[in-house]
């Protein structure tokens, strides 16, 4: 069952590595809601509900250990894309 949520605009599980060369499972959320409460048009109660959806879906699935949101690369300030 892969995430999906109205304020998402995709999500993947990804393996980061760390240095000592241990893995953990992260789940990825894209989405177009500014993220950093100094943007224009932050609402934390979107922040909110957007985050305990995957963590949510982490307790339901042994997909991944973690989540992280994050904006589409077009969105990020200074991109070329």
């Amino acid at each position: 069952m892969a995430f999906s949520h109205p304020l998402a605009r995709g999500a993947k599980v990804w393996t980061a590595k760390a240095h000592d060369g241990s893995e953990q499972r992260v789940l990825v959320v894209v989405t177009t809601i500014p993220l950093d409460p100094g943007e224009k048009g932050y609402k934390k109660s979107l922040v909110e509900r957007l985050s305990r959806a995957a963590r949510d879906y982490l307790a339901d699935s042994n997909e991944a250990a973690s989540f992280m949101l994050m904006p589409r690369l077009r969105d990020w300030i200074g991109a070329k894309a």
